[in-house]
């Protein structure tokens, strides 16, 4: 029999006669890396869900006209006189000059997807006495629609009324609860420029989010600009989408060298946001990890006390010819062992808890658990639970191999 096969047997044996040392250390890895697996889905399902959400009302980047704040009038450095001012925003047109030869060459660049105009109002809904504050997007409904999915949002009516009705509107869900009206009722508009319109509900969207489901409506672009007194060419913002949106800041900065206008990336709009998601991915990954090493010490413990409890065997293989690697060997494959068995369990059991919760009915617009199954996840957990286990067997290995049979003889 060779010396590999001598060395595996050995293993195997320590294995089972030590079972519930086995167990126990297994399960250690197993709670930890299923743990790893629960809380990196859930934290990479609430990332998506939150970038899906996001989504459904912004772009992955953004042209507008930036607010400017007035300078003094006066600069007093150089006299000492002490000037008191009040910095106050400059009241001028949101209008993109010339919007649709910059929005030309925004959709001629090879990284981005799609790009529309947008024309923001500032609005009043009316329906007899009750009136409340909102915002009108006013939209080429199929450009819109590309970029950021309004079909999917749709509970009521139809989305493309709006290409071709001026009248029409399409109104969030608050909008309509709070007003007290449904598909196809009239509903009257004033603007802040003092234009009144009765327009027909021809759709009735949600997004999930309160504020913006009691506040916004989509109307045709002419409309918009009707509701503003301005031409066709008066248009407020241009949204365009790209290849990577992970990558909106740096294609914000490439647009830029396009235009004298702001161009600002959705990960620089919700930067507050994304560092909390950030800080939440962190935290759920050093609880699970945490176990993992404590898992580690748990096996390292068992393999320590099994050394020590078998001082004479190991001096005895040593002193029949077996090498100071194959002690090592020997203690390093119980490692792997206990790390297989613990990975496999673990990774099983974290695949089971997603199985589950994804099928939980939580309500509202993420309907069921956001947790999703995500192959890195899986491969890092078990790179993670194999390097720790075998980490923790080395070193109880290396000290047996150090064992001086002649010491041990003497005893």
């Amino acid at each position: 029999m060779k010396k590999e096969s001598i060395n595996v047997e050995i293993a195997r044996t320590h294995i089972r006669t030590r079972r519930k040392q086995t167990i126990v250390a297994a399960l250690g890895v197993t709670i930890g890396l299923s743990m790893y697996i629960f809380s990196s889905s859930l934290m990479s399902g609430f990332s998506k869900y939150s970038k899906t959400e996001m989504a459904k009302t912004i772009a992955h980047v953004k042209v507008y006209k930036e607010d400017q704040i007035s300078k003094p009038l006066y600069n007093y450095a150089d006299s000492g006189m002490v000037l008191i001012s009040n910095p106050r925003t400059v009241t001028e047109s949101k209008n993109i000059n010339d919007p649709y030869t910059l929005l030309d060459k925004i959709r001629q660049q090879k990284y981005v997807t799609y790009a529309a105009p947008q024309v923001n109002v500032d609005m009043f809904y009316n329906n007899g006495e009750s009136q409340l504050k909102g915002i009108g997007s006013g939209v080429i409904i199929a450009d819109a629609d590309a970029m950021f999915n309004i079909q999917s949002t749709m509970l009521a009516g139809n989305l493309q009324a709006i290409a071709t009705n001026l009248d029409a509107v399409i109104i969030g869900k608050g909008v309509a609860e709070k007003m007290n009206v449904g598909l196809d009722d009239n509903i009257t508009i004033s603007s802040s420029q003092g234009i009144v319109k009765v327009m027909k509900i021809a759709g009735i969207f949600t997004t999930g989010n309160k504020s913006i489901d009691e506040s916004k409506c989509y109307i045709h672009i002419s409309t918009a600009q009707q509701f503003l007194k301005k031409g066709a060419t008066y248009i407020t913002e241009i949204y365009a989408n790209i290849i990577d949106d992970d990558k909106s800041i740096y294609y914000a900065n490439q647009l830029q060298q396009l235009t004298e206008y702001k161009v600002e990336g959705w990960e620089t709009t919700y930067a507050d946001t994304l560092s909390g998601d950030k800080i939440r991915s962190i935290m759920g990954a050093i609880i699970p990890t945490v176990i993992l090493l404590v898992a580690g010490f748990g096996i390292y413990n068992i393999l320590n006390m099994t050394i020590i409890q078998k001082m004479n065997d190991i001096a005895i293989l040593k002193a029949t010819g077996f090498a100071g690697k194959d002690i090592i060997r020997i203690f390093v494959m119980e490692a792997v062992i206990m790390g297989i068995i613990g990975t496999g369990l673990g990774l099983g059991i974290g695949a089971g808890l997603i199985k589950v919760l994804q099928h939980v009915w939580v309500g509202g617009p993420s309907g069921y658990f956001p947790i999703y199954y995500k192959l890195s996840v899986f491969v890092s957990a078990a790179i993670m639970g194999m390097v720790i286990t075998v980490g923790a067997g080395f070193f109880p290995a290396l000290k047996a191999s150090r064992v001086d049979p002649v010491d041990i003889f003497r005893k």
